[in-house]
């Protein structure tokens, strides 16, 4: 009888252990690669948010510019402030201020533009008294908030809100520390630099309702009615300047609308009725600023807006210049020189066509 021999033999030990080793060695590898890809697609996501959040607040900012019918702050430079008021910027951290300003704000501030209905009654918010006009009869406290200037915002840049010196706090609109000190003349009759900024309920000054010696109404008589009464309608005051800011809060940038309800129910319908709502978080810088007009008959707003990922530190940069009531005069750009979209001046367009433009129609300012 032949004996079978047995082949088949196991691992020894330090075979298996050495087996083992190469397992976890391969899978440590793979578990590296994985979490890298994880790593990379975050990075890769909080980056696609940080744009999507920049592009929507920078296109927010400019479809409101570009539809406003007057362009609230910042103000015009004025040549006795040691800071430029028509310069409004914002760091998070904060920067130091300029001159004797106590803190640096960012604040862009416009009249509500003719296309918002929240209440959908057909009329637009900004018509306060639904007579088919807007802002033609405001009070001597312009936005009709019961502060200086707008509301819980600094208009002058000086690092304080609502400060006014004057005996009627209200009136004092540019927050200067004096009150009505301008007349609808497309003049600075106070010399900050300003023109119009700071109105009394008599807008034209002239002590007559509406313009003196003018039949405003077209109702057949002239100069009807009370001194304050600017669209001889027999009412005065009722039509405000509905005031829509855009500022930075702890990195947030902030949208505050107007509302044509009693937000804040204290049983009437003010400039201090608002909502507030969220447009961008991690904005690390915001500057605005106002483009001194010169000859120009139109006015142009440069807007910059930074955002900055908090996990990789990557900084979204959106930059572009807004003629103020109808055209864009720059894309959105990052870091590339402002390419002109629509240069055209209001001295040679007036009523053209606006084909190629940013916006369909041209609004004009008053």
């Amino acid at each position: 009888m032949t004996a079978v021999t047995n082949h088949n033999q196991g691992y020894t030990y330090v075979e298996l252990m050495l087996a083992v080793v190469l397992a976890g060695m391969l899978v440590l590898g793979l578990s590296g690669v994985v979490g890298n890809a994880l790593q990379t697609g975050d990075l890769v996501h909080e980056k696609n948010d940080l744009t999507r959040q920049a592009r929507l607040a920078m296109q927010r900012m400019v479809r409101v510019v570009s539809h406003t019918r007057s362009l609230l702050l910042p103000l015009n430079d004025n040549p006795n402030s040691n800071w430029p008021e028509n310069i409004r910027e914002q760091t998070v951290p904060a920067s130091p201020p300029v001159g004797d300003s106590t803190l640096a704000t960012a604040v862009l501030a416009v009249t509500l533009p003719a296309y918002q209905d929240l209440d959908n009654n057909g009329i637009p918010d900004a018509d306060n008294d639904g007579d088919g006009q807007i802002d033609e009869d405001i009070g001597a406290d312009n936005n009709f908030d019961a502060a200086p200037g707008i509301y819980l915002i600094d208009d002058n840049g000086n690092g304080v809100l609502d400060d006014s010196a004057d005996a009627d706090p209200p009136s004092d609109n540019d927050e200067d520390g004096v009150a009505i000190e301008e007349t609808l003349n497309a003049l600075d009759d106070d010399g900050d630099g300003s023109i119009d900024e700071d109105l009394s309920a008599d807008v034209s000054g002239d002590g007559e309702s509406g313009v003196i010696g003018v039949d405003d109404d077209l109702s057949g008589s002239v100069d009807e009615d009370n001194k304050n009464d600017d669209d001889e309608d027999g009412q005065v005051d009722e039509d405000w300047y509905d005031s829509l800011v855009f500022y930075l809060d702890n990195g947030v940038l902030k949208e505050r609308n107007p509302v044509p309800w009693d937000a804040n129910s204290d049983s009437q319908v003010t400039g201090a009725d608002f909502i507030t709502s969220d447009l961008a978080e991690n904005v690390t810088y915001f500057r605005i600023e106002r483009i001194p007009q010169g000859g120009d008959l139109y006015q142009l707003v440069d807007l910059t807006l930074e955002l900055t990922a908090p996990a990789s530190g990557e900084t979204i940069s959106l930059q572009t210049r807004v003629r103020v009531g109808g055209i864009v005069m720059g894309r959105v750009r990052a870091a590339h020189p402002t390419q002109c979209v629509c240069c055209i001046s209001w001295r040679t367009l007036r009523n053209a066509s606006t084909v190629g433009c940013a916006v369909r129609t041209i609004t004009s300012q008053w």
